[in-house]
């Protein structure tokens, strides 16, 4: 069984407190976008592991253990007589661009693997086990835009359709470590919520919507800053950095030409928006 696991970016993102445990509290709305990894699970025969991960694509780090599509499927295991699988993970959405492409392959993981072996978990459930192994996680069972607060785990559905723009998404080299990003951040709340400024029109945005985590990233990459301005240059209606970084994407009304040598030399996608 296979399965295409999909990206998403932040509209708007503002870090509101500093918590007693270290995280941060946060205000922003996740929206899922159309760019993919490959995830497949066939049953794994005649061995004697639990589990074997084959992962092509974007270069990974880290043990097997460490991934979040062997996390979903170790922590469904214990409660469940899951029988050892082949997993397959082609990586094609960059890791350290803000884009959740690991979050997403662990909820599509959970989901693919209650269809499969019929578990019969309900949504909720799925989206309880998902939150346990990441905080966004959960965003990716229902995969759909959501205003997230706490630390992105907590949702409330949001009305926001952006089906009629497109999306250029752009990643340098550059690979932002979150905890540094927060490490340079000032929480505060924000005059107006991001849950306001996205019921109005998306030509408003750029001038309310913020991303808190730009100033200090810009400061240190200005390549990044500068995806952003082009962003712009070329007709963006608005245009952010994701997450905390690296990668930045601009909406626009029309199909740009040539933006692949535009930003040659960059992990560069134009997609039509969800």
């Amino acid at each position: 069984m296979i399965t295409f696991p999909n990206a998403k970016i932040n509209l708007g993102l503002n870090v509101v407190e500093k918590r007693a445990d270290g995280y941060h509290n946060i205000e922003t709305v996740f929206y899922p976008i159309n760019l993919q990894d490959a995830l497949e699970v066939n049953r794994l025969e005649n061995r004697s592991e639990p589990f074997r991960l084959c992962a092509k694509g974007t270069l990974l780090d880290g043990a097997p253990e460490d991934n979040l599509v062997v996390k979903a499927y170790l922590l469904l295991r214990e409660k469940y007589q899951l029988p050892p699988v082949d997993i397959h993970l082609y990586k094609h959405i960059p890791t350290g661009a803000g884009l959740g492409g690991g979050s997403a392959d662990g909820a599509f993981m959970i989901k693919l693997l209650n269809e499969k072996f019929q578990i019969g978990l309900t949504v909720q459930e799925m989206e309880e086990y998902a939150a346990r192994i990441g905080a966004d996680c959960a965003f990716f069972v229902r995969n759909q835009p959501v205003f997230a607060t706490g630390i992105g785990n907590i949702f409330e559905p949001v009305t926001c359709t952006l089906a009629d723009y497109r999306l250029v998404l752009v990643k340098p080299q550059n690979a932002i470590s979150t905890s540094e990003a927060y490490s340079r951040i000032k929480p505060h709340y924000p005059e107006k919520s991001v849950k306001e400024i996205i019921r109005q029109p998306v030509e408003t945005w750029k001038d309310e919507l913020r991303n808190d985590f730009e100033e200090s990233v810009f400061a240190l990459y200005p390549e990044i800053a500068a995806i952003k301005d082009k962003m712009y240059d070329l007709g963006a209606v608005y245009a952010s950095m994701t997450g905390s970084g690296s990668a930045v994407y601009g909406i626009f009304r029309e199909r740009i030409e040539n933006i692949d040598a535009i930003f040659s030399g960059y992990f560069c996608r134009q997609r039509e928006m969800i």
